[in-house]
């Protein structure tokens, strides 16, 4: 067996000598049934080797070469030049608008000059959320418990923010209430939701101080959590690395994900239910209307604390932690001139609340959000050490409450050491602990005559299961919905308003319209004038009979697309259209993956060019990873992700039509390489554990049809393992589709049945569809989702529209009408 195995490698090894392209892949060819011979003959008569001998002499020596290829374009140098290119890119951006920022604060120079700019970046923050209900619905609190405790009252109830949207809360009350009282509501961390220790502590101390405190459970945790993942017991997949108590922070994801997709916001969500927690409280007997008080705790809390004090006028005062300024990873001291080098804009993160859409380009920065609750009550709450006297933020802040004569209305508290460091030495807390609380009950003290001290603080910690507010006999008379749900209703709705209203239109106007709805949602997608052509590398192989360009095209100033461009010597069919294939793992797996089909068109003489637009294929970034983070920060300014890819491709087009050797015709192919989950796969998996079922891939597919849409002289499409619609990511509480596809609002105009019917009368063809959890649809199903488009094509070319399973004849789909010419 030995000599067996010894003598096969050397006959692999023989063909990596020093030949020719050409050469190297004729060999390879050459010797294929040979190796298969060897690899029968290791393997056994059990193996089937005569199925194995088939397969391998079924791909062409053409297709070989193909998949063994190089699909490197760039030169050492420039990796170098463009490494990371799409985050730097945007960082740069960022970095601009922290310049533009310290321009304009240094024009504000009075209180008018505050005010304009205070009024612009709240009604643009406000518009940026979504859309708020135009009415509140009646809160119809139910009482579903209480407990009577040393001093204080707490109920356990439930409210009503929405139709069929209820939020679980404890209002902790005083025992014996006096005639007027503070109210204050507690925002908590992503850690615990509304049950945690710290915060109950921090209930039951003021509410035996004479206030009534509201604790909610925020969208998507506690008892409102929409996944199943609750304790150990929950999930019993060993070494899984499976943590239960962040779950409900892991789902944000999820949830802000479908908001997005209908115009709406994780942070939009959070700030309603809070604003009506304010009504909630201005309803209680005996409740202070001037002496309202919102806390966000460090964690998240201070970030949705702070946005809501900026919206709603009736809050008195505001502590919202870490947001705003430095951050617990922020590095001290800070740089002497730290007010030109600060981070205004911040950074971004997968979980969605911090990270405010269009916060860039329309302005709301951070600090300005905080700022924007002046003159009212402010507490600049630091988890851990602070550098109070080079924090450029915090000498914004006094400035602008000396524009209204109300220094004494703000004040700051901090905690020790850093987030990088242990306790004691570090002031770790999961809500707000009692070091954070001593200069909060200080300033509540001269603000609002609220009497606490450190000896006044308490703690008779209840059960999780005593502070139950949904019951199982509320949740049964009340039906609550969960996001998705009540997003599903809206969306179904809307779009069959949306298609009434264009039925009837001529393909030509449709197509116009929608071009129209799909430019706000992209952004800016037009190319960036003549592109530029780096570097050009032409080879040949096999024998000279294919002619390979490997193009550095560079269509920004910062951003190059590598691409590969091949078609024959010989035998060349200008006449045919130009195969452009996209993908998200780009142009490396496109020749592994679809060497047959690429061997096919080459063998019917067409031209076939396949990119990598930034951040897919070789020009993914180290932040090109599946957590959001950096297409979370693309939102901050007027295009996603996926509008930048399809301003990547146009640019490609663009070029491909000034050469005089390609015809002036594209036929557009969108793949995906990710092998789609099962019908029977189990979804509810908690996240960040080992063996989660696989996401889509539908960059491809979207950048396909997209381009079709936006260009004319597209002729046919082709996608392969394509999203079916963005309205099934909300047929289920799980998402599976990577965020760097996600298009905010998109289903407030269409879905992409829509963005199909525009092609026509151009073919088109879906093969492979896949749902929003990535499994493979029926073609019934696929008829059914995209009846809309199928309308659409039977009044003009109904053979132009066709839908498939099994990616069948390609390269022939993709060159007809044109194959026989």
């Amino acid at each position: 067996m030995f000599c067996r195995q010894t003598h096969l490698a050397n006959l692999a090894l023989s063909i990596t000598e020093k030949t020719t392209v050409g050469e190297r892949f004729s060999m390879l060819a050459k010797r294929t049934s040979l190796l298969v011979v060897f690899v029968t003959f290791l393997s056994g008569p059990m193996r089937q080797p005569s199925h194995v001998l088939a397969q391998v002499n079924e791909k062409s020596e053409l297709a070989t070469m193909i998949a063994s290829m190089s699909s490197a374009v760039l030169s050492d140098d420039q990796k170098a030049r463009f490494a990371d290119q799409t985050w730097r890119n945007l960082r740069a951006r960022g970095d601009m608008v922290n310049r533009r920022d310290v321009t304009n604060w240094r024009g504000i120079e009075s209180r008018d000059a505050w005010d304009r700019m205070r009024e612009q970046c709240v009604k643009r923050l406000r518009l940026a959320l979504g859309t708020f209900p135009e009415r509140r619905v009646d809160l119809n609190v139910r009482i579903t418990g209480s407990i009577k405790g040393d001093g204080y009252l707490i109920e356990n109830l439930v409210y009503r923010t929405r139709p069929g949207f209820w939020v679980t809360a404890n209002l902790y009350s005083p025992a014996r209430p006096p005639k007027s009282m503070p109210g204050i509501l507690i925002v908590h961390s992503h850690h615990r939701p509304k049950t945690q220790g710290e915060l109950q502590d921090m209930g039951m101390t003021w509410a035996r101080s004479g206030c009534l405190v509201l604790v909610i459970d925020m969208v998507g945790h506690g008892e409102r959590g929409e996944h199943p993942f609750r304790g150990e017991r929950d999930y019993k997949k060993k070494d899984s690395n499976y943590r239960w108590w962040r779950q409900d922070y892991y789902f944000r994801f999820d949830s802000n994900v479908q908001l997005h997709l209908t115009g709406e916001s994780l942070m939009g969500w959070m700030v309603w239910d809070l604003m009506c927690g304010v009504d909630l409280l201005l309803s209680r007997p005996g409740i202070d209307e001037k002496r309202l008080i919102i806390l966000g705790a460090v964690a998240g809390g201070g970030d949705i604390a702070a946005v809501t004090a900026a919206l709603d006028q009736r809050i008195d005062a505001a502590v919202p932690f870490n947001f705003g300024g430095p951050q617990p990873e922020t590095r001290f001291p800070l740089p002497e001139d730290a007010e030109l080098r600060f981070n205004y804009l911040g950074g971004a993160y997968w979980e969605g609340t911090r990270n405010l859409r269009r916060t860039a380009v329309d302005g709301f920065l951070h600090w300005a959000i905080v700022a924007s609750i002046a003159p009212r009550g402010l507490i600049y709450a630091h988890e851990f050490s602070w550098d109070r006297d080079r924090d450029p933020v915090w000498k914004r802040l006094n400035r602008i409450y000396e524009f209204y004569d109300a220094e004494q209305q703000i004040d700051f508290t901090l905690g020790r050491g850093s987030v990088r460091g242990s306790p004691p030495e570090s002031s770790h807390c999961t809500n707000i602990g009692p070091e954070h609380r001593l200069r909060i009950h200080q300033a509540f003290n001269r603000w609002f005559d609220i009497h606490v001290t450190a000896e006044d603080e308490y703690s008779g910690r209840r059960e999780v299961d005593e502070l139950r507010s949904m019951t199982g006999a509320a949740r049964r008379e009340l039906k609550p919905k969960s996001v998705r749900e009540i997003l599903t209703n809206d969306v179904q709705a809307n779009l069959v308003a949306v298609r009434k209203r264009r039925h009837g239109d001529s393909p030509a106007d449709r197509r116009k319209e929608i071009r129209a709805d799909w430019s706000l949602l992209l952004g800016d997608v037009q190319p960036r004038g003549e592109v530029e052509v780096l570097t050009l590398d032409t080879e040949y192989a096999l024998r000279r009979s294919i002619v390979i360009e490997r193009i550095a095209l560079q269509v920004e100033a910062d951003i190059v697309v590598p691409m590969i461009l091949m078609y024959p010597r010989s035998g060349r069919k200008k006449q045919l259209p130009v195969v452009v294939a996209v993908a998200q793992s780009g142009k490396e797996q496109f020749l592994r993956e679809r060497s047959d089909d690429i061997a096919q068109l080459l063998d019917r003489g067409a031209t076939i060019c396949i990119p990598d637009v930034r951040d897919a294929g070789t020009s993914r970034g180290s932040r090109g990873d599946g957590n959001g983070s950096m297409s979370y920060y693309a939102l901050f300014f007027e295009t996603p992700m996926i509008g930048y890819r399809l301003r990547d491709l146009r640019a490609v087009l663009q070029y491909l039509r000034r050469r005089d050797d390609m015809h002036q015709k594209f036929a557009l192919w969108g793949d995906s390489f990710t092998e789609p989950n099962a019908r029977e796969t189990d979804f509810q998996v908690p996240k960040r554990v080992s063996g989660r079922p696989r996401f889509s891939e539908p960059l491809g597919g979207l950048l396909a049809m997209l381009a079709g849409l936006f260009e004319d002289d597209v002729s046919a499409v082709y996608v392969h393992g394509g999203l079916s619609s963005y309205s099934n990511v909300l047929a289920s509480s799980y998402v599976y589709i990577p965020h760097d596809v996600v298009l905010p609002g998109v289903l407030t105009r269409s879905d992409l049945a829509d963005l199909a019917a525009s092609l026509a009368p151009r073919r088109l063809r879906l093969d492979g569809v896949v749902d929003g959890l990535n499994r493979t649809l029926t073609l019934d199903d696929v008829r059914s989702i995209y009846e809309p488009a199928s309308k659409s094509y039977r009044t003009v070319s109904p053979a132009s529209l066709s839908f498939t399973i099994d990616q069948a004849d390609v390269a022939q789909w993709l060159l007809s009408p044109h194959a026989s010419d």
